[in-house]
Parts: C-alpha cells; structure tokens; sequence
C-alpha cells in the first residue's frame, strides 16, 4: 500500500503520517545493550513490550524494521523526547539526505541501495538515524543485513565497536552504507563496459534503450549521494559534545569516500553521453555502409540497364536481334562487366 505525500496536504507541521510503501508486516525492534564486559541483544514485536525492557544503563542501539504503525513511532519519540518534526521525517521515505542538530541529539536521515535479484538494477531505502548521549536509535523501512556485520562485532567484541560510545556507532552504520554505495558503482562501471562493448559491436535501438535506463538510474544514484556528502559536512562541522574530536576523524575519512563515489559518478557520467555519442557515430556508419552497398549496386545495373534498354527498343532494324547466338553474347557481355566493375571497386577498396 502506497500513501501519497499529498495526503499531508493541509495536515498541520509535526502530524505523523507514513508516506511510502508498506515494505514489511510486521514492525520489528531490536534492542542491543553494551559496554566492554557485556552484551545483550533483545527482540520485541510491540513497543510498548521494547520501552518496558528498555534500561539505558549502558550503550543503547534500538533498531526499528518497519515505518507504516505510526503509533509505535510516536511511542518511541515519546519516551526520548523526540521532536514531532523529526518524527514526520522519519515516516517521509521520499525525503532526502539531511543532518540536524536538536542540542540533546542529532538526526540524520539517509539512503540504503541494495541491488535487486536480477543485477540488473537498484533499490533505495531510507534510514534514519537519532544519536543521543550513550544510545542510538535506527529506524528502517525493513531489515536490512548490512548491518549484521555490525551486530556480530558487538556480540564478538571485535575491534573498538564495544570500547567506544554511541557516536561511534553512528559511524560504523554511516560507513556500513556508504561503502555499500561502492558496489553500485562497481555494477555501473560493469554495465557501461557491457554496453561500451555492444555499441562497438552492433549498435542497435535496444543498446540505446539501456544507456537511457543507466542513465535515469545514476541520476538517481546522484541524487541520494551528493546530499550525504553535504549531511557528513556538517556533522563535522557542529559542535555538538555527542560525537567527541576522536570520533570526528573517522566521519572525515567517510566523507572522503562519498566523495570518491560522486567522483566515479561523474565519470560514469561523462562516459555514458560519450556512449551516446559513439552509438549516434556507430549508427551513422552503419547507415553510410548501408548506402555505400547501394550505391555499387545501383551503379553496377547502369550499364546493364543501359544494353537492356538499347535491345528492348521496338525497332524492326537492329542486327543483332537476328543474330543466332546473340543472346548468350549479351549475357556474357553484362556478366563480364560486373566482374570487371567488382573488380575496380575492390581495388579501390570500395568493397
């Protein structure tokens, strides 16, 4: 079920309606409480059932798989005094990339692309991200196994994940997603070969459809990516105490990846209009070959048209007509010349 963002048209500021699409059944909260001695990870299907268990004693990450049950979603701003605004954005899954700054916690909205079953293709997905002092709450359109990775590591206690604070967190979930963008890249590059290689080949309508198609797709690539390069501007830029001066290193490293990948997109940019162009020239000398081949043959059948014509005529005074073999001689006169006209065309390298 699809909710339109016109049905928020004459709503007041702050009125939580989910715009986008239905995505899973069920909502879904993670609850994941840690610090360097301990571990624990709990699952709840209400909310009501996620604050009662909800301690904040140690680092706390909360991840809600699910948007459409609104009433949830109020409950948790509720309990963290989130702001209604904040909230109306989290429910937008049409809204961009974006940071803001709330003095007690900072939100930050962005996108997840994942590659559809066929390869052949993406799909985004909005995740919002609230980081508060010692807990952090995700909320996601559905589950998504990025960020298992990350869920093992707290468990495991791999690295610095379970010595640092929430900031941290904020992070490795920020960087999780980015360095997936590095996959879409990879799948543009792949596909602009593959077509790079068919319009050399044999440029044909279909090769034009798909560049089109490439074309729309990395301009929605762009438009998810260049905003975040924007949003990690300003986390490094606010000086809010939530994220410490250590942590801020590691979002400057980020940004430097963001904008390697806004780099390659412009590159893929450039390469598709040069694919155009080499389609364009591709078809253009398929049709001069086309005409080139025309042009001989037409130019062959001249000077046979010209004898057939000459003998067609309606005269009772031509010789040869009572010739006995003349016939053949004519035959053998008209083949002669093609041969000879093949011949001067290849050796022009007309041919």
């Amino acid at each position: 079920m699809n909710i339109k963002s016109t049905h928020k048209v004459g709503l007041p500021p702050g009125t939580l309606v989910h715009v986008g699409k239905k995505k899973i059944e069920q909502i879904k909260f993670e609850l994941i409480e840690y610090n360097q001695e301990n571990y624990k990870f709990s699952e709840f299907t209400s909310a009501d059932d996620c604050l009662q268990n909800l301690t904040l004693k140690d680092v706390t990450w909360l991840n809600i798989n699910g948007l459409h049950d609104t009433k949830a979603i109020a409950a948790i701003g509720e309990k963290f005094k989130l702001h209604p605004l904040l909230l109306e954005d989290v429910l937008d899954t049409h809204q961009r990339p974006k940071f803001e700054d709330f003095e007690n916690y900072l939100f930050v909205s962005l996108k997840l692309l994942r590659l559809k079953e066929n390869g052949k293709s993406f799909v985004s997905e909005q995740i919002s991200l609230v980081l508060g002092v010692n807990w952090l709450i995700s909320f996601q359109e559905e589950r998504a196994d990025l960020f298992d990775d990350i869920q093992l590591r707290l468990k495991e206690s791999k690295g610095n994940i379970r010595l640092k604070s929430s900031d941290y967190l904020l992070y490795r979930l920020i960087d999780t997603v980015v360095d997936n963008y590095f996959f879409v890249t990879d799948y543009m590059s792949d596909t602009i070969s593959a077509i790079e290689e068919q319009v050399i080949k044999n440029p044909e309508e279909s090769v034009m459809i798909e560049i089109q198609a490439l074309k729309k797709q990395l301009i929605k690539f762009r438009k998810v990516v260049v905003p975040l390069r924007d949003v990690l501007s300003s986390i490094q830029k606010d000086e809010t105490k939530i994220v410490d001066n250590f942590t801020l290193n590691y979002f400057r490293d980020v940004h430097d990846h963001i904008i390697q990948v806004i780099e390659t997109i412009e590159l893929q940019k450039e390469s598709l209009s040069s694919l155009t162009d080499l389609y364009l020239s591709g078809i253009s000398n398929k049709m001069n070959k086309i005409m080139q081949m025309l042009t001989i043959i037409a130019t062959i059948f001249i000077p046979l048209t010209f004898i057939v014509g000459v003998y067609g005529m309606n005269f009772d005074n031509l010789p040869e007509l009572h010739f006995k073999y003349g016939y053949f001689y004519i035959w053998g006169l008209m083949i002669g010349i093609i041969l000879m006209m093949i011949r001067y065309f290849k050796r022009k390298k007309w041919l």
